[in-house]
């Protein structure tokens, strides 16, 4: 393993760094390696915002390279050294360039430490279970591992209504789903299944089927209906946005845009997940982002 993938997985994580903006730079590093076009949507936010998202991103990455890249013991340290990170981050004396970053972000935009805990079960969950019986046993995995997440961006974009907070919950609802039915066939190679049992035995479609790849008409109403359910966490979740800070929309509207147009994709595709991860090109993202950071700088009307 290279040393910049040591630095990421290992602490203290991100390496050291001589002060806060040495430490948000290194988040920044990470982010923009591992974000890739989801990064230009993080440039839409002001300077302070940007560096706060940088900061949850590169622990989000950490925690996901330490599920991906270690095994047995090594991976249960792994994720106990990320706890006492998180411990001693909060207690003001973080250590390494993540955690000195994650403390300033948390400490300016009031983050509590329990969103980051929540992450971290998330992780812990996928690691002991590969099969959900109901979606209500789906939906908590995906709020610990995308919906939290949103929690965190909202603190830091700003809003002034507590109704941000369900929709922020719905909109990583969606986003998390779109992305378990893009990755069906790529998680069947691993032996893993997200999508409930409860839907695949109201639709005539068997584990083996799926683990094997097989796509049927069963399969394509299956994921009809995964993308309704989808569609209508899309719908409440975009109510987000009016709720933000103005001068945030941009970045969440980004990221929600190429999402459902993903969905889009798959459906007028009728689904081709076994065949290929469905994707939209990075001219269209780059395309989404420059029209949505335009209409944030618009002023209003008065």
């Amino acid at each position: 393993m290279s040393t910049a993938a040591n630095r990421t997985i290992r602490p203290p994580f991100g390496g050291p760094a001589t002060d806060t903006a040495d430490a948000y730079s290194t988040c920044q590093v990470i982010t923009k390696a591992g974000a890739k076009n989801f990064y230009y949507a993080f440039l839409t936010l002001p300077k302070v915002k940007r560096q706060a998202i940088y900061a949850a991103y590169a622990f989000c990455r950490i925690t996901d390279d330490i599920s991906d890249d270690l095994v047995g013991e090594e991976r249960e340290t792994g994720l106990a050294d990320l706890h006492k990170a998180l411990d001693s981050a909060y207690s003001n004396s973080p250590d390494g360039a993540v955690f000195i970053a994650l403390r300033d972000a948390a400490n300016r935009f009031h983050i509590p430490k329990s969103y980051f805990e929540d992450i971290i079960k998330g992780v812990e969950m996928d690691l002991t279970r590969s099969r959900y019986e109901t979606f209500e046993e789906l939906r908590e995995y995906c709020y610990h591992v995308a919906s939290v997440v949103g929690l965190i961006c909202v603190e830091v974009f700003g809003y002034s209504d507590d109704r941000a907070v369900a929709s922020a919950v719905d909109l990583g609802l969606a986003m998390q789903l779109t992305n378990i039915m893009r990755d069906v066939g790529e998680d069947a190679e691993r032996g893993r299944i997200y999508l409930p049992l409860e839907d695949l035995r109201r639709f005539g479609y068997t584990e083996e089927q799926l683990l094997a790849g097989e796509w049927n008409e069963n399969f394509h109403e299956l994921m009809k209906f995964e993308a309704e359910r989808t569609r209508e966490y899309f719908a409440r979740g975009t109510h987000l946005f009016n709720l933000l800070d103005r001068r945030s929309r941009a970045c969440p509207q980004t990221l929600a845009s190429v999402y459902a147009k993903i969905l889009r994709n798959m459906e007028r595709e009728k689904f081709p997940v076994f065949e290929k991860r469905v994707g939209i090109s990075k001219f269209t993202k780059l395309v989404m982002v420059a029209q949505l950071w335009i209409m944030s700088r618009i002023p209003l009307p008065t």
